[in-house]
């Protein structure tokens, strides 16, 4: 049993078998045997690699394979397993150290892969990675799970990967994954957002979990506490399982909330919306009680293909999502792509050394201005079938926002002249997510319908903290000063402009910040729909007299550890069963 601690991103209790990621590599621990069995583990070295190439030679011979030059690598790969060397290494490997025939294979590929990069030759450093993809296409045949598609999942599994990058998240069968344990990641990592979205237990900050969790292994993800304990001993198994039920337990009481209005035990009326990445997870959030959707990150359009999509396939979810929310809100974000999230038509971004800072989000819209269009063009197209407003994201200056504002204009003349009709009013809002525009709110007010605070960026700028970096995740803090005073200003701003104004970043999820949000005047918030449940709770149990002064309270408070101690006392009251 190995227990390791990490950073707890969603709350609950997973138990199951894992799939272990780790970048499309594979890491076999080295584990000993008895010189007992050493002929039975070279016997798994013969029928792994005859496996292996078999298939090869089926790929090569496979009529839907026409090029010769295709087959020609078939052919090369089949040959480079079928070298005796390489064979004869990886079984004395087997019976001089007495290692596992999954480890000795691995060990000595890499060390031929490893070789080969070290050479001057550009040709003969590049088929290092053939040998590594060799490597996966042997093991394959030893580890039933290693290479299993985490898309065909079809029994309940824990994840396990150094990192989950939003194309694999895409890919996910959502069914059957029960939680995420990560190398690296802290509370706004990618994997932390999914996991809260879709209301599943989730660890990140593990640093070497990759390293224990073999594939099919026990896992248990304690996403309250931020533990992950591999191949637990039964007392630990049933220890958890009982803490398991009690979370399944406390999350009825909280689903019998949801129809129940979001209403303050002083009156006020607090809007709860929902946060999406793909139509059908617009079910989830009316599922728990939201009342619209308050932020559509369409990006996760353009990442589950890897290229762009058509106006047609984009118009497609629009109504998908507006059809299930009827007269509902739906706000629709546009692609925040950059060189940190996307590769599309199978050509990379070029290389940035920070691309957090870089070429993205409403930057690279206005550069690849087609695109932008094509996107706009099906937001209007579907503006006609329920109540949708367009909004963008990381706006930086002025020039961002009536730049987009003359974009959308002619795309709307373009519409009236083909005689398309769409909705001529639409909103348009702006996200507030790095310090240049929570300063220049007063301003970015008078040129839009509402904006909305992204605080998970806003936070990461104001520190200058990258967020998935894991050497300064600990700095990324929502209750540091600086941010809670940034934020204050922006909302003051936003209502004396009589603007619209939600909070849709990870802050509007945690219920130790609820409080400072309605105590500053914030009254429509957006979230992971698994999360409204909870937030609801807390909202039903406070007043905003009691926010405002705990807010107040807060604004002389010099260091980040005072003011979450602060909330946390307070959410403690109401929710002790989640502490």
């Amino acid at each position: 049993m190995k227990v390791i601690k990490g950073i707890a991103v969603s709350p609950g209790i997973a138990i199951a078998d894992a799939i272990v990621l780790d970048s499309g590599e594979i890491r076999i621990p080295r584990r000993r045997i008895t010189e007992a069995i050493v002929r039975e583990e070279q016997d798994k070295v013969r029928s792994a690699f005859a496996s292996a190439v078999l298939e090869l030679r089926n790929f090569q011979n496979s009529p839907d394979v026409h090029e010769k030059n295709v087959r020609d690598i078939f052919a090369s790969h089949k040959a480079f397993l079928k070298d005796r060397v390489l064979r004869k290494r990886i079984n004395e490997r087997v019976r001089n150290e007495l290692v596992t025939a999954e480890y000795a294979i691995s060990s000595v590929m890499r060390e031929l892969a490893e070789y080969f990069s070290s050479l001057k030759d550009v040709y003969i450093r590049q088929r290092a990675s053939d040998i590594y993809s060799l490597e996966r296409r042997v093991l394959k045949y030893l580890i039933d799970a290693v290479q299993q598609d985490i898309q065909t999942v079809s029994k309940d599994t824990v994840i396990v990967a150094h990192d989950l990058t939003p194309s694999q998240t895409v890919s996910l069968n959502r069914e059957f994954v029960k939680g995420f344990a990560t190398d690296v990641g802290g509370r706004t990592s990618h994997t932390a957002i999914v996991a809260r979205a879709l209301g599943i237990p989730a660890v990140v900050a593990l640093e070497h979990i990759t390293d224990f969790a073999e594939p099919g292994v026990t896992v248990i993800i304690d996403g309250n506490r931020g533990y992950a304990i591999v191949d637990p001993d039964e007392k630990t198994l049933l220890e958890y399982r009982g803490l398991a039920k009690d979370m399944k337990r406390l999350k009825k009481q909280f689903a019998a909330l949801k129809d129940k209005e979001a209403v303050t035990r002083d009156g006020v009326k607090i809007t709860i919306l929902g946060n999406i990445e793909l139509p059908d997870e617009a079910e989830l959030v009316l599922k728990n009680g939201g009342e619209g959707i308050g932020l559509y990150r369409t990006e996760f359009l353009y990442l589950k293909d890897g290229r762009e999509p058509s106006v047609q396939d984009q118009l497609r979810a629009y109504k998908e999502v507006s059809r299930i929310m009827g007269s509902r809100p739906v706000v629709i974000r546009t692609m925040d792509l950059g060189a940190d999230k996307v590769v599309l038509g199978g050509e990379e971004f070029t290389h940035e050394h920070n691309p957090v800072l870089g070429f993205k989000s409403i930057r690279f819209c206005l550069e690849n201005m087609d695109m932008f269009k094509n996107q706009l063009r099906a937001i209007l197209l579907a503006s006609g079938c329920g109540t949708i407003s367009v909004m963008i994201p990381m706006v930086t200056n002025l020039y961002e926002v009536r730049q987009t504002k003359m974009l959308l204009r002619d795309v709307m003349e373009d519409l009236a002249e083909e005689g398309i009709s769409y909705n001529s009013d639409i909103k348009f809002g702006a996200m507030i997510e790095t310090p240049s525009a929570a300063i220049m709110s007063d301003r970015l007010c008078r040129n839009v319908d509402f904006v909305s605070i992204g605080t998970n960026d806003l936070i990461q700028y104001t520190l200058a903290v990258d967020r998935a970096n894991e050497r300064v995740a600990t700095l990324y803090n929502p209750g540091d000063p600086a941010v809670l005073r940034l934020l204050r200003l922006s909302v003051d701003n936003v209502l004396a402009a009589g603007c619209g104004l939600s909070v849709c970043g990870e802050m509007a999820s945690d219920p130790e910040f609820i409080f400072f949000l309605l105590g500053i005047g914030v009254r429509t918030l957006s979230i992971a729909p698994a999360m409204i449940p909870e937030i609801k709770k807390v909202i039903l149990s406070v007043s905003i007299e009691e926010c405002r002064r705990l807010a107040e309270e807060a604004r002389d408070m010099c260091f980040p550890a005072q003011v979450s101690n602060h909330f946390r006392a307070a959410a403690m009251k109401i929710l002790p069963e989640t502490y």
